[in-house]
């Protein structure tokens, strides 16, 4: 059997309230890590870092076979500072705009 190692994720939510919908993740820009798996890590602004941005993926989504469903945050609160990516600030807007998240300063 093969290792593909141990999933680590950071908390990054400010409350335990939240409500996500399935999405279909896209592979497309997802580069391989170390054991050649295509991971969207929780965290991700989805669809992307930009003025597209509608959500932001909950759970690492394993897209190496190509598109799969994933959950999408649409309606929580955030420690923006332990997400994996920095957010674009088009990103930021764009989910203010078409979304509920909402920021919290680290505690």
């Amino acid at each position: 059997m093969k290792d593909y190692g141990k999933a680590e994720n950071i908390n990054f939510l400010a409350s335990s309230k939240y409500v996500s919908y399935t999405y279909q993740i896209s592979d497309e820009d997802v580069t391989a890590n170390e054991q050649g798996r295509k991971i969207v890590k929780a965290g991700t602004p989805y669809p992307a870092n930009d003025a597209t941005a509608i959500g932001i993926v909950f759970t690492d989504t394993d897209v190496t076979q190509g598109p799969q469903p994933g959950a999408v945050l649409v309606d929580a609160w955030i420690l923006e500072a332990r997400l994996p990516v920095a957010l674009a600030a088009a990103a930021k807007t764009s989910l203010a705009a078409k979304s509920d998240i909402k920021f919290k300063q680290n505690v």
